[in-house]
């Protein structure tokens, strides 16, 4: 399916009223598989509608060999609740590195108003093909939170004597945040870079709004997965734990807050496991 897009205006997008930023997270469900010898490779493309034209406003990463994608990256819309803000959600399965969407495989679409999706808060709709029939099995997820608290939290994460998954080196791994939904389904928050070849990484500091990660509230417990990455796809499970940000904001430079990374399976199986490595929390900073 071709797709063309007008550029996106030079101002905001809306009137000068805005109510308030409004943050979307997506996630897709049985997507069409696309590839021949392996799974589709999704992004997400974000569309409103302009003068009666879709402009793109924004595109999440994209999930390598993944039919149902959690995409770590948000979409930050003004809401205006005066106006009709008509929205798309487009997913593509990325064959190329080309910008362009028409060199990528189209893999449905779904097309609402940001105030349905403010209203419901989560919503899960059929993708459709550009003929109006579904696209197989597809689904899209987008949940709405409104980002009305300004504070942000800086963290800053590292690792230490994590658990070796691969064969012939060390491990390659990432973080994942979740934070418990409406639904009482963890619903990711964010996703930290990966950093090859150790056991002992150092991410690098990122900030987020802080109700983003705890809705913000300081004492509710979030869930930290941390993973080594394939680049198949099919990343392992190194272990996890819970916390809140009132915890981790007991770390300080000169006290970093270390905390156990547990595998389950391990646990159960090993008399004498303890962990598999060490979660620290370097700093942790609300402002």
């Amino acid at each position: 399916m071709a797709y063309t897009v007008s550029p996106a205006p030079a101002g905001p997008v809306g009137s000068q009223y805005c109510v308030c930023k409004v943050e979307l997270s997506i996630c897709g469900q049985n997507l069409l598989d696309r590839d021949v010898t392996s799974k589709s490779d999704p992004f997400c493309v974000l569309f409103m509608e302009v003068d009666g034209k879709w402009v793109e406003l924004d595109r999440t990463e994209t999930a390598v060999n993944n039919l149902n994608p959690a995409f770590a990256k948000k979409f930050i819309i003004d809401y205006h609740f005066e106006e009709v803000q008509k929205l798309k959600f487009a997913l593509f399965d990325q064959d190329k590195s080309s910008t362009q969407l028409y060199e990528h495989d189209f893999l449905g679409e779904f097309s609402c108003t940001l105030g349905m999706i403010v209203s419901s808060k989560k919503i899960t709709r059929t993708l459709l093909l550009g003929n109006g029939k579904p696209a197989g099995k597809g689904m899209i997820t987008i949940a709405a939170q409104e980002l009305s608290d300004n504070r942000v939290i800086t963290l800053s994460m590292a690792g230490r004597k994590l658990d070796k998954k691969d064969l012939f080196g060390k491990s390659d791994p990432f973080l994942e945040f979740y934070k418990p939904g409406d639904d009482g389904k963890w619903m990711l928050v964010h996703r930290t870079e990966v950093i090859k070849y150790t056991l002992d990484p150092v991410w690098k500091p990122f900030t987020v709004p802080l109700v983003s990660l705890c809705d913000g509230d300081v004492e509710k417990l979030i869930k930290v997965i941390c993973y080594d990455y394939d680049s198949d796809g099919g990343h392992d499970f190194i272990g996890e734990f819970q916390t809140s940000v009132a915890r981790m904001c007991e770390a300080q430079d000169a006290l970093p807050l270390e905390l156990e990374c547990i595998n389950p399976k391990k646990q159960k199986k090993k008399k004498n496991y303890k962990n598999s490595g060490i979660i620290i929390v370097k700093s942790c900073k609300v402002s």
